[in-house]
């Protein structure tokens, strides 16, 4: 088999291109189809490498734990190798740490992820068979219809009016039609009319195509690294990225403050870097990262239990911060069971007529699977074998219509099938009690108030017309005119019975629901008063189409249902509450939904959904079910708050730490801690940290939305971190003056109160209660208590000499217990003042 690119099987014959690949029309066989799997690897692109020889590499990238790397190693080249071996030993200790925490959660992540196949239609020894996109080959025959995700790059052999979106790779907004041809040979990729390309979907029409390149030899993934459109920053990411400036502020000026104090002080210059850098470890929450993988990992399998994949990690805390949903109302707020409940002539009465040109229409027609066909199909079987397909012009969102141009009985005739609006529009005649009569003003009355009447009831019209023709090599959407209008079809899906309680919990939790659609508008009124469902205001798409995007910002706030809307005015929506700071998701699972998925802050889909809807998704359900995503919204407000109380922890405790380590400095002849005690400080508080993912959350914490306060982080940092501060320097006085403490017994004394203090610290900052009427979870007390224990007896142990600790003596101990009781009911005391005066603020 030779090299499809290297031949530029664009400028050749099909028929080369297929000997040249070794395949035929009928594809391979599944022994070839192995071979070649084996010779080219699996049809992916590999955008994440979760290699764990690559995570811990990447645990080394922060500044700072090269900088200590680099400090203790000149340190040990000056003759302080001991303390140079403990110190690396500390960091390389919490590096393992973080290591071991991501690698579990890359793990469980790849393992949710893998639950979730993307599938093409091959041909496969001459038979039509579903297989995943990672195991096609270059010679597969690939069959593609409306909905499909391009799964590799490839040749048109055969198409049907077939329209593809290359925005992904050309950036063009509009769909490009492809068909078999021959194009140049320095054809540039958009004037590859006969190729389509991996990443790319089919809009309408259906082909058969021929892979010639799969994964990385794809136009796709050769410039995947260029072409990797950088998604729009999200709530939480910006967060996390605003939390890391303001440390890194403060960390910089009590870093240089402390070298530049000490060196004044003419203190040896590595003692001095050490401690310095030791500081700078010391209030950089190092496990942030590590915390955040592992509490989304663990809110992500919580999810899959309950039948959501996850497949962008980060939009789980998106999920907590949205206050707005957007859905349509089919399969969501209805039980998604489309049935055809009607089919009736122009009076009104129910036609057989009408129903088998409806069922020959949706039986034959293969550019885009759909429910509505399925429907027609199960209402009625009927005995067409004396009709052959000719031609078909498939449907597009823009028409709202689908032709079938069929022959029987020697007669050529096609058939529309679409929403009622947009057939009229083709038809000049009206077929009455057998009789084709002109197409009048009373009839079109007639025809309008039939609509509002059974939209009223909730059912979904389309209309159904026909028209003799003469047969020809090809019918254009321009050949759809001078039709009869024969009839109605009336479908139905009724409301979920339980749909209104869960509307009623959504708003409690603080969303509110939009129903965007593109039903008739009637329909989706009926829909939400059935359910209880309270509509301020309406907008049709034709009414959004008068707006500009201004007016439509203004106008978005005060309504609930947007009907009859296409595509492109789904995401004019979206965007529009997203520029009235929004947090807002949508749910959807057809082609005309993928621009809203892609704009969305939280992208919801179902598994059944076509495949582009499903890639552009943040969260892939098994079922369509609002109380799933009610349950999604609670769980990512337990990640959000899980993450908090870990920021709220260890940003004020190691501030307070830090400011007093850089104050004591100032006045004490040696160094209140050595850089290996602070490492330790750091290493031995890890550990009760990294058990927040699994803690309670309090009922009030997933009442409403919550979002990154980085002023409010920055508020509590100061205020309790201030307060450890002070208790660090009763702490000093207590040691200095009470009991006339020297180096090594300040140091020890020092070193467990500031553990027992952070750890008290996290007991009191993961609620927003009294610490003792909010239980956390086992193992995170046991944890707690488990590294208190070990903070007070390490100085006891033989070890001590090694970290230059030596034994407290017991009343000395039973002064920093005091000290620390203290401690615990002053945070408690300044917490209550602390979130009481948040909240009056926001009333």
């Amino acid at each position: 088999m030779k090299k499809s690119k290297a031949m530029k099987y664009w400028s050749l014959p099909p028929a080369d291109v297929l000997q040249n690949l070794d395949s035929s029309t009928e594809g391979l066989t599944e022994n070839e189809a192995a071979l070649r799997l084996n010779e080219h690897g699996e049809n992916s692109i590999k955008t994440r490498n979760t290699a764990p020889m690559m995570l811990f590499i990447n645990q080394f990238k922060n500044p700072i734990i090269l900088i200590m790397i680099v400090a203790t190693t000149i340190s040990a080249l000056t003759g302080e190798w001991l303390d140079s071996l403990i110190i690396i030993s500390i960091v390389l200790a919490s590096v393992v740490l973080s290591f071991l925490q991501e690698y579990n959660a890359s793990n469980a992540i790849d393992e949710l992820r893998s639950k979730l196949h993307i599938k093409s239609t091959v041909l496969r020894d001459g038979r039509q068979i579903e297989i995943p996109t990672t195991l096609l080959v270059p010679g597969d025959v690939v069959l593609l219809s409306g909905g499909c995700l391009i799964p590799a790059d490839g040749l048109i052999l055969e198409s049907d009016l077939f329209h593809v979106n290359e925005s992904t790779l050309t950036g063009e907004a509009f769909s490009v039609e492809k068909s078999p041809s021959i194009v140049s040979k320095n054809a540039d990729l958009p004037e590859r009319n006969n190729c389509v390309f991996m990443g790319t979907n089919v809009v309408s029409g259906s082909a058969t195509v021929l892979v010639t390149q799969t994964g990385k030899a794809t136009e796709f993934g050769q410039i995947a690294e260029e072409l990797a459109k950088r998604q729009p920053e999200t709530e939480f990411v910006r967060g996390v990225r605003r939390f890391g400036y303001l440390l890194t502020g403060i960390m910089l000026v009590l870093t240089v403050f402390v070298f530049i104090v000490n060196v004044i002080y003419q203190r040896p210059v590595i003692d001095s870097l050490l401690f310095s850098v030791a500081l700078a470890v010391g209030i950089t929450p190092q496990l942030l990262p590590a915390i955040i993988n592992i509490t989304l990992a663990k809110g992500s399998q919580t999810m899959a239990k309950e039948g959501v994949i996850v497949r962008h990690l980060t939009a789980l805390e998106n999920f907590g911060s949205m206050d707005i949903l957007c859905t349509d109302k089919t399969g969501t707020l209805t039980e998604g069971s489309i049935s055809l409940d009607n089919a009736v002539d122009v009076n009104g009465e129910t036609s057989e007529t009408v129903l088998r040109l409806a069922y020959l229409n949706a039986s034959l027609q293969t550019g885009l699977i759909n429910e509505l066909d399925h429907a027609i199909i199960a209402h009625q079987d009927f005995d067409i074998s004396t009709a052959q397909k000719r031609e078909e012009i498939p449907f597009d969102f823009s028409r709202a219509r689908l032709s079938v141009i069929i022959e029987e009985n020697s007669e050529y005739k096609m058939i529309v099938k679409g929403a009622l609006n947009s057939v009229l529009k083709i038809c000049d005649q009206v077929q009455i009690d057998s009789v084709k009569q002109t197409m009048d003003t009373p009839t079109l009355d007639a025809i309008q108030q039939h609509l509002e009447d059974w939209s009223a009831q909730g059912f979904r019209v389309l209309g159904i017309a026909e028209k003799s023709v003469t047969l020809k090599k090809e019918y254009r959407v321009e050949d759809e005119q001078a039709m009869t209008f024969m009839g109605f079809l009336l479908f139905f899906d009724p409301p979920k019975d339980d749909v209104d309680e869960t509307i009623h919990s959504l708003s409690q939790l603080g969303v509110q629901l939009r129903v965007i659609t593109g039903d008739n508008k009637l329909v989706a009124y009926h829909t939400a008063n059935a359910i209880g469902l309270t509509i301020r205001n309406a907008l049709t798409g034709a009414e959004i189409m008068n707006l500009d995007d201004k007016s439509l910002t203004s106008v978005v706030e005060t309504t609930d249902l947007f009907a009859e809307v296409d595509p492109n005015q789904k995401a004019r929506v979206i965007l529009a509450l997203k520029r009235n700071n929004h947090v807002v998701g949508f749910m959807g699972d057809g082609i005309n939904d993928a621009p809203a998925l892609h704009d969305a802050d939280v992208s919801i889909s179902v598994d059944t959904a076509v495949d582009v809807a499903k890639e552009s998704a943040d969260f892939v359900l098994e079922e369509k079910n609002l109380d799933v995503l009610r349950r999604g919204i609670e769980l990512g407000r337990t990640t959000f708050a899980n993450t908090l109380k870990y920021i709220y922890m260890t940003t004020s405790a190691n501030f307070g730490n830090m400011f007093s380590m850089a104050g004591a400095s100032l006045f004490l002849p040696f160094l209140p801690l050595l850089p290996k005690q602070i490492l330790l400080i750091n290493f031995i508080s890890d550990f009760p940290a990294l058990m927040i993912s699994t803690d309670s959350v309090d009922p009030e914490m997933v009442e409403t939305p919550h979002r990154w306060d980085i002023r409010f982080i920055r508020n509590f940092m100061f205020t309790f971190g201030l307060i450890s501060s002070v208790f660090d320097y009763l702490c000093f006085a207590v040691l200095l003056f009470g009991f006339n403490a020297q180096e090594e017994l300040f140091q020890s004394g020092w070193f467990v109160l500031s553990i027992l203090t952070e750890l008290l610290m996290l007991m009191v900052a993961r609620t927003q209660r009294p610490f003792y009427k909010s239980k956390p979870a086992p193992i995170l007390l046991y944890s707690t208590i488990g590294a208190g224990i070990l903070t007070v007896i390490l100085p006891y142990l033989p070890l001590r000499n090694i970290l230059d600790f030596i034994t407290i003596p017991p009343l000395t101990l039973l002064a920093l217990f005091g000290l620390a009781i203290l401690y615990l009911i002053t945070t408690e005391i300044a917490k209550y003042f602390f979130f009481r005066s948040r909240f009056s603020s926001k009333r």
